[in-house]
């Protein structure tokens, strides 16, 4: 399960070690470790990782197998209500994407402000169209918000996977490092960054965001059912 810690002014927020997939209760914790670093005092920063060779590999399919229709649609608001915080944070994010981040584990990376890949192993890859699974309207809008349209474009549509070299060619991540650089880099990013906590932040964001983040809360769209093709 996530756990969060806190050196100086950077929280650092560990999401796992195993496959770190978006379970209700996976999900809980990671929406109140945002709560927590958001109402803390002074400058702080967030860094985001996890242990060993997975970042997150998204939606937790097994879990959502024979779920009702009603829970169904509560788990995929539970999904866009937590790249919403994350992206309007009032805080510097940083994503160290120690391993493979795939499907919504990888939205998750793009709702961080920066992000630090390894370079030598590890995969950022939005595969839906190979799973049969359209993007929900806020999905795409969050990708399409973080990515260039030509990076957005090939990702979404041929389900690409990107190495760090690639990644950060396509400037889908910002830095590729060493496996054991990725933390400290991304750490030291978030440590420079801290002092820019706050309020003014947090409108910027969302005033830079504010047609992603109403997507992301839209909660009477009509496509929060899309399930994987038969």
């Amino acid at each position: 399960m996530p756990s969060l810690t806190r050196t100086g002014e950077v929280f650092v927020l560990d999401l796992g070690d195993d496959e770190n997939r978006f379970r209700p209760d996976w999900m809980a914790e990671v929406s109140g470790a945002l709560g927590e670093v958001a109402h803390a005092d002074g400058p702080r920063a967030l860094v985001t990782t996890g242990t060993g060779k997975i970042y997150s590999n998204g939606l937790d399919l097994d879990w959502l197998r024979n779920r009702d229709d009603q829970q169904f649609v509560d788990y995929v608001v539970a999904v866009h209500e937590l790249f919403a915080k994350l992206l309007e944070l009032p805080v510097p994010t940083v994503a160290a994407v120690q391993g493979h981040a795939f499907a919504a584990g990888a939205m998750l990376t793009l709702a961080h402000d920066f992000r630090v890949m390894r370079a030598d192993r590890g995969w950022f890859c939005l595969p839906e169209v190979d799973l049969g699974i359209p993007f929900t309207r806020a999905m795409a809008a969050l990708i399409q918000a973080r990515l260039t349209p030509q990076a957005a474009h090939e990702a979404m549509t041929s389900g690409k996977r990107y190495g760090g070299p690639e990644a950060h060619d396509r400037d889908i991540v910002d830095q590729i490092v060493a496996e054991n650089e990725v933390l400290s880099s991304a750490v030291k990013c978030a440590a420079d960054l801290a002092p820019k906590a706050g309020e003014a932040l947090g409108r910027i964001k969302s005033t830079m965001y504010a047609p992603t983040l109403v997507r992301l809360r839209d909660t009477a769209s009509d496509d929060l059912m899309i399930r994987p093709a038969s």
